[in-house]
């Protein structure tokens, strides 16, 4: 088997995908069947600067840079080959936020990722006006805040796109991004597969009386589904990405998309009434539709599918931050003991503790707003532990309160969805959250109050399902759809585990929701106080 994949290697037969999440870039190399043969990651952070989350342009080349670079390392680590040649490959990023460009291709101003929250007057403005769900996020809203804003800069816009679409036009020239990406730019219209027609001319309408030398049609990257011809890595392109010069100009590169629709294909939850929660430092869960919601929800998004079906999904901005920072303190406690802290032991220890916690956690209420979380009406986040004097704080429960206000801000959307009987045959779960065996995915269900089933490949996550991507734009038979292909050609006779959710957690969590809620006026007060 080794000796077949140092082949296919070799011959240049595999394909990579790289994705760019909020704390890593993680590039991971499979063949046509979707095995996994090599990775590389690449830590990163955002900073915080003049009150905005941000990215450097040098961190994310140099992010890339390395990630690719340990990719191939491990390639000729494991098989002794020198990676030369990919017969596909695709990049995805967190979705969102806003890179704008000048006539010369200059950023504008620095990368405004999803995390800010300074564009609350022109999300609901342009909610208003287009009578769509507009969350502060989406690019459009970073558009429109700049304009109220009176920002200089905005006159001299000639494109605006997200993270992996900036990557994909510096390595193809193309500038292009895949339609789940793009939905999270501008709403989509899915009976076309292109932007709002209807919802662009409005805005033209009320952004007219500033005079912008512009139509925000004229801004906006072209949309393109999943295996559409997305352009090819140019000789340029093969060098930034690999300064050694070994990686050959020409590879086929397949529409950017973000991580919700990596996280689809991830999943193989690309077909209609069939959903999946993706947890890692955000955490969101979309329900591919069967039908249109009664009306829009301003905790509600709606995006698409790689091929452009409508989505229903409910994003957080908070999830595994606050257990990775409590992961540090008690590496820092092990090295204090003079212990070699083992980070995977570390985890590992952390989520199977809170198996053994009281149901309820013990009566802990825990807020993991480290950024501002909309869902639960927060511009601003302070992580925040509150007890009462009868509750019972101990490591078990202090787990159990840390995995459950995880998908706290979840459940409050999830809620909603549940008021709209919104369907779904199959719920998948995917990401860091996940990778500890059983207990991520029983706190899920117990949120979720539905059956949860992970797979082998969960903690692959996003790169993974980028490659698949790049993988169908190549291999798909004519006229294969991209659900045909996952089902046939890559999911069929996977290991899958499912956990049905255990009343006794049900109940325990619900009581945990109770408290949360309770609660959020206190959360409220520390954002309020500690500035």
């Amino acid at each position: 088997m080794e000796e077949t994949r140092k082949q296919t290697i070799a011959a240049g037969g595999a394909f990579l995908g790289i994705e760019m999440g909020s704390t890593r870039i993680k590039a991971v190399l499979i063949d046509e069947k979707g095995t996994p043969l090599a990775s590389g990651d690449h830590g990163w952070e955002n900073r915080l600067e003049d009150g905005l989350w941000t990215y450097t342009l040098e961190d994310v080349w140099t992010g890339l840079q390395d990630a690719y670079a340990r990719m191939a390392e491990d390639v000729q680590k494991q098989y002794g080959v020198t990676l030369t040649a990919l017969r596909g490959m695709g990049f995805s990023a967190m979705m969102h936020g806003y890179m704008a460009f000048d006539e010369a291709g200059e950023l504008l101003v620095p990368f405004r990722t999803w995390r800010n929250t300074n564009t609350g007057a022109a999300a609901e403005t342009l909610t208003e006006l287009l009578q769509f769900n507009i969350p502060q996020r989406w690019s459009v809203a970073h558009l429109y805040q700049a304009i109220l804003n009176g920002e200089a800069h905005v006159p001299q816009i000639r494109f605006f796109t997200t993270l992996a679409g900036y990557v994909h036009w510096k390595l193809t020239g193309e500038k292009v991004l895949g339609i789940g990406d793009a939905s999270g730019m501008f709403p989509i219209d899915s009976t076309v597969n292109d932007y709002d027609a209807a919802m662009l001319d409005a805005f033209d309408e009320k952004v007219a009386s500033y005079g912008f030398p512009w139509k925000i049609r004229d801004l906006l990257p072209k949309v393109l589904l999943a295996g559409e011809d997305a352009g090819r890595l140019t000789a340029e392109g093969a060098k930034l990405l690999d300064p050694t010069g070994a990686l050959q100009a020409g590879v086929p590169i397949c529409p950017p998309e973000g991580d919700a629709g990596t996280g689809m294909a991830a999943t193989n939850s690309v077909a209609a009434r069939t959903g999946n929660v993706s947890a890692g430092t955000s955490v969101f869960a979309m329900f591919v539709l069967e039908k249109a919601l009664s009306r829009y929800y301003t905790e509600i998004d709606m995006v698409t599918t790689p091929t452009g079906k409508p989505v229903a999904m409910v994003h957080c901005n908070n999830c595994t931050n606050e257990i990775n920072a409590w992961a540090g303190v008690f590496r820092g406690f092990l090295e204090a003991l003079g212990q070699k802290a083992d980070m995977n032991a570390v985890y590992t220890a952390m989520f199977r503790t809170a198996l053994a916690a009281e149901k309820d956690a013990g009566g802990l209420v825990l807020y993991n707003f480290l950024s501002g979380e909309p869902v639960a009406g927060m511009t601003e986040g302070r992580p925040l532990l509150v007890r009462s004097p009868e509750a019972k704080l101990n490591f078990a429960n202090f787990m159990a309160a840390q995995l459950y206000s995880a998908v706290g801000a979840l459940k409050l959307g999830m809620d909603i969805l549940a008021e709209e009987q919104v369907a779904v045959d199959r719920l998948l779960g995917h990401g860091g959250y996940f990778k500890t065996p059983e207990v991520g995915q029983r706190v899920m269900a117990a949120a979720m109050g539905a059956p949860v089933s992970v797979m082998e490949t969960a903690g692959e996550g996003g790169p993974w399902g980028m490659a698949l991507l790049a993988a169908y734009a190549v291999c798909r038979q004519s006229g294969q759809t991209l659900e045909d292909y996952l089902e046939r050609q890559i999911f069929a006779g996977q290991e899958c585990v499912t956990l049905s959710p255990d009343p006794e957690d049900v109940a325990g969590f619900q009581a945990f929701m109770e408290r949360y809620k309770k609660g959020l006026p206190a959360e409220q007060a520390a954002v309020d106080a500690l500035r």
